[in-house]
C-alpha cells in the first residue's frame, strides 16, 4: 500500500479548479469548510426544498441548485447516500459531464457496483477520510488532520492521482496519511466493517449478551451497565492502544476471561457466517438488495427499524442514559442528517 504524506501532494493542482460538493451532511460540511479554509475554490449543491440549505447559506458557503453547481465544477464531489447517489447522477452531473472533468467520492459504492458508470474520457476518483465529518473539521481546526483513503478509477488526464491528493491535502487527510487503495477494495471492506462487526455483529453481540443476564434473573440496569455502557470503555482502549494494549488496561481476571472465552462465542459458525457475508457483498447481492429495497420505497428496512427502536434493551438504555447528562442527545434530536455522506 503507497502512503502518501503532505511532501507528496500539491494544491496547485486544484488552482483555477472549483470543487462542486455535492451534499451538506457530516462530511459534506467538513469537506466544504476545509477546502475553502485550505483556499480552494468551492461550491456546494444543494436541492433548495432540502433542510441543508439554509445550513450552507448561514455558514457563508456559495450554494448552489445542485444541477448549477454540477455545471460550474471542475471536480464534481457527490456526498450524498449511496441509495441516492444513482439518481441524482443521472438527473444532475451526467448531462453535463465532458471529457476532462473530475468525477470524486468519499465512498466506492455507486462506482464499484455500476450504480454510476461515468464515460471513459471522465477522470474518477475517490478521497475517504477514516473518521466523520465532524472529527475530519475539528482536526483541520487544530492543526491536524484525518486518515483518508485515496482510490483512482479512471485517468484520462493522466493527474488524476495528483489531483486527488491535492484535495486530499486540502482536507488535511496528508497531515496524517493518505493510503492508496482502490475502489473495490474500500467499498467491500468497508461493507464487511459495518455488517460483520462494527454495526451488525456489534449490536447483535451486546443485545444477546443483555438477553443472556435478564433471561437469567439478572436486573436489566445491571445486564445494560455490563453489555452496553461499557462497550464505551473498551472500545476507546482498543481504538487508542490496539487489543494487545486494551489487555494492559483491564484486570488479569478480564483478559484471562478474554483470552479464554472469547473464542467460545466467536467460533467457527460466527466465522462461517462472516465469509457469507463477506460472499454476499463481493457478488453483489447485498448492492442490489439495498437499491432495490430503497425503490420499493424501504418497507423491511422501515420494520426492522421500527422494531429494532421497541425493544426493551431501549428503553432501559434510555432510563439509563437519562441519569447522564454529559452524554448529549439520544433521542429524536440525534436522528441522523439526510443528507449525510458516507
Amino acid at each position: 500500500m503507497n502512503v502518501y504524506r503532505d511532501g507528496d501532494a500539491d494544491l496547485r493542482y486544484l488552482q483555477g479548479k472549483t470543487i462542486a460538493i455535492l451534499g451538506y451532511g457530516s462530511q459534506g460540511h467538513a469537506h466544504a469548510h476545509n477546502l475553502r479554509d485550505s483556499g480552494v475554490q468551492v461550491i456546494v449543491g444543494l436541492a433548495r426544498s432540502g433542510h441543508s440549505w439554509s445550513k450552507a447559506v448561514a455558514a457563508g458557503v456559495d450554494v448552489r441548485d445542485t444541477g448549477e453547481a454540477a455545471r460550474l465544477g471542475d471536480v464534481i464531489m457527490i456526498m450524498v447516500p449511496d441509495e441516492l447517489g444513482g439518481e441524482l447522477y443521472e438527473r444532475d452531473v451526467a448531462p453535463i459531464l465532458h471529457a476532462g472533468r473530475y468525477l470524486a467520492f468519499a465512498h466506492g459504492f455507486n462506482i464499484h457496483f455500476k450504480r454510476i458508470v461515468p464515460p471513459a474520457d471522465v477522470n474518477v476518483f475517490m478521497v475517504a477520510p477514516k473518521g466523520p465529518g465532524t472529527v475530519v473539521r475539528s482536526e483541520f481546526q487544530k492543526g491536524r488532520g484525518v486518515p483518508c483513503l485515496l482510490a483512482v478509477h479512471q485517468d484520462p488526464s493522466g493527474d488524476t492521482t495528483q489531483v486527488g491528493l491535492a484535495y486530499a491535502k486540502a482536507i488535511g487527510g496528508t497531515r496524517a496519511a493518505v493510503m492508496e487503495t482502490t475502489f473495490k477494495e474500500e467499498t467491500e471492506t468497508d461493507l464487511f466493517g459495518e455488517q460483520a462487526v462494527l454495526c451488525g455483529g456489534l449490536t447483535e453481540l451486546i443485545r444477546a449478551g443483555y438477553d443472556t443476564l435478564v433471561e437469567a434473573g439478572y436486573t436489566p440496569e445491571m445486564a445494560y451497565f455490563e453489555c452496553v455502557h461499557e462497550v464505551k470503555l473498551i472500545a476507546d482502549l482498543i481504538y487508542e492502544r490496539g487489543i494487545a494494549n486494551m489487555h494492559a488496561a483491564i484486570s488479569n481476571t478480564a483478559e484471562y476471561g478474554d483470552m479464554t472465552r472469547g473464542r467460545r462465542v466467536i467460533g467457527a459458525e460466527t466465522r462461517k457466517a462472516m465469509r457469507e457475508v463477506l460472499g454476499e457483498i463481493q457478488s453483489g447481492k447485498f448492492a442490489e438488495e439495498w437499491i432495490t429495497e430503497y425503490r420499493c420505497g424501504m418497507p423491511h428496512f422501515k420494520e426492522l427499524r421500527a422494531e429494532a427502536a421497541h425493544q426493551a434493551i431501549e428503553q432501559v438504555g434510555a432510563t439509563i442514559r437519562g441519569m447522564m447528562p454529559w452524554l448529549g442527545a439520544t433521542g429524536p434530536a440525534a436522528k441522523k442528517d439526510p443528507d449525510r455522506g458516507n
